[in-house]
């Protein structure tokens, strides 16, 4: 008899999406055809099937886009706070009404677990436009003097590990302060843009206040490159992050940059090590570790090293791997083909390195682009699981004795996004805090975000804030 609960397959129905075979791009409040006339599939990553075909946007099309966004901005940036905020309200409520919808169809093209999709990307992508509805009449009280004014037209490239959530962070906040947007969506995931372009229309959005240029990086590249952009917001790689810094240096356009992690989740022996073992998990495994602020070096101290590590083991024994659309699936399918080869590449470095690779056990699907949850022990600073952004659900495990000796591997990374602490004693948080060089710390838990609070980091971690009344100074001009 089994000693566990057995799981009964329990899949969310693809009814509630509606998919067209194709689909054009988002300017001045229509769908309009590209001018190259390219089309590019995108494809489930479960299943590899293809979802929808989709306009690559050329240079010309960009130039449409940003031309309608200018003309618009004048009559947007004029409404008062109050009027600027209904539509962003309505946007909000038109994403909670369409929630299951938006979330099936986030799941099918990203390849991310339907309970992630529905529990924490929607109701964040929902709370953020609120959240921003709400300064959109307060930003004389923002803290950047009585009277800011919005910059222009905002050229926003958001990535594929949270397309719905990226477009939140970047659109609601340039729509409060009374800009107009271009928005870039990620080759691998649209859909949930172009979805979102259907809610701008009925929401009333004024034609030209939001328009969305799909495509790959070349697309992306004429964005930022525009003569008309004033501001170039930009999350992704750390690589295409410096490439947009070259482009825009010299330049009067605003700069905003959210670029990669290697964040360290630190353990102390006095931590609850249960909660840890939950933290550890959810900061390495959530989203496939598709997450930028990902924890992917384990940092624990020496003294419970074995007992921390038997019980992350037996944890991670009872994550589910398979069908994202299963409600009780943990772990869900690696983006895309070329992501897959980036990690199984590092993933082998480690074990050619010298590093102990254990991995439950588990079946993968057999067709998808799938990745077993991976820990790697006996790790040293040198290795390249410990130094590069894998980008995908392995995890680093090194140990330390002192608190000071933490700071210190902590610190020996290029990036600076996101650690986390895990001990009893408040004294020791707040002394590793003010230690760590890092943007986002938390506290005895990991993963955890409100559009109230300001995100973003260091060094080659890029610059500039996301959330909060920090998040409205990159779209003023202040």
């Amino acid at each position: 008899m089994s000693s566990a609960f057995d799981y009964a397959p329990a899949p969310e129905s693809r009814a509630v999406v509606d998919l067209a075979p194709a689909y054009g791009l988002f300017i001045d409040g229509e769908f309009t055809e590209g001018t190259g006339g390219d089309l590019r599939k995108t494809v489930s990553p479960a299943t590899e099937e293809v979802l929808a075909e989709y306009t690559q946007g050329t240079a010309d099309d960009v130039d449409r886009a940003v031309k309608a966004a200018r003309t618009a901005f004048g009559k947007w940036s004029a409404l008062p706070g109050a009027e600027r905020a209904k539509y962003l309200f309505r946007i909000a409520r038109i994403i909670q009404e369409r929630s299951r919808e938006l979330a099936v169809l986030e799941t099918l093209d990203n390849g991310k677990p339907i309970r992630e999709s529905r529990d924490a990307d929607l109701p964040l992508v929902a709370a953020h436009f609120f959240y921003y509805a709400g300064w959109a009449d307060k930003l004389g009280h923002a803290g950047f003097g009585p009277d800011p004014r919005p910059l222009g037209v905002a050229g926003q490239v958001i990535p594929w590990n949270f397309p719905l959530l990226m477009l939140a962070w970047k659109v609601a906040p340039a729509l409060a302060c009374g800009n107009t947007v271009v928005l870039k969506p990620a080759e691998t995931t649209p859909l949930s843009a172009l979805f979102f372009a259907d809610i701008c229309r009925q929401a009333g959005l004024p034609k030209g206040v939001v328009n969305i240029v799909t495509g790959d990086g070349s697309t992306g590249a004429a964005l930022v490159a525009h003569p008309g952009i004033d501001k170039v917001a930009f999350t992704g790689s750390t690589e295409v992050g410096k490439a947009i810094a070259r482009t825009v240096a010299g330049t009067d356009k605003k700069l905003t940059l959210e670029l990669g992690g290697k964040a360290a989740n630190i353990v102390f022996d006095d931590a609850p090590l249960d909660q840890a073992v939950e933290g550890i998990v959810n900061g390495i495994f959530f989203n496939q570790g598709h997450v930028c602020c990902a924890g992917s070096r384990l940092l624990v101290q020496e003294s419970v090293q074995d007992e921390l590590l038997d019980a992350l083991k037996r944890r991670m024994a009872t994550l589910r791997v398979g069908d994202p659309l299963d409600k009780n699936t943990d772990i869900g399918a690696i983006n895309s083909a070329e992501q897959l080869a980036r990690i199984t590449e590092l993933a082998d470095a480690g074990e050619a390195e010298g590093a102990e690779r254990w991995s439950p056990a588990c079946e993968l699907p057999g067709s998808g682009y799938w990745f077993a949850p991976t820990l790697f022990t006996g790790v040293t600073q040198a290795h390249r699981i410990a130094r590069e952004e894998v980008f995908g659900p392995v995890l680093s495990v090194l140990t330390f004795r002192t608190p000071e000796e933490a700071v210190a591997k902590a610190n020996n990374t290029p990036y600076g996004l996101s650690a986390g602490i895990w001990t009893e004693k408040g004294s020791r948080m707040l002394w590793m805090a003010s230690k760590l060089r890092a943007g986002v710390i938390w506290s005895n838990t990991f993963n955890k975000f409100d559009p109230a609070s300001p995100f973003g980091g260091y060094k080659e971690s890029g610059f500039g804030r996301e959330g909060g009344r920090h998040g409205l100074e990159a779209y003023l001009d202040v």
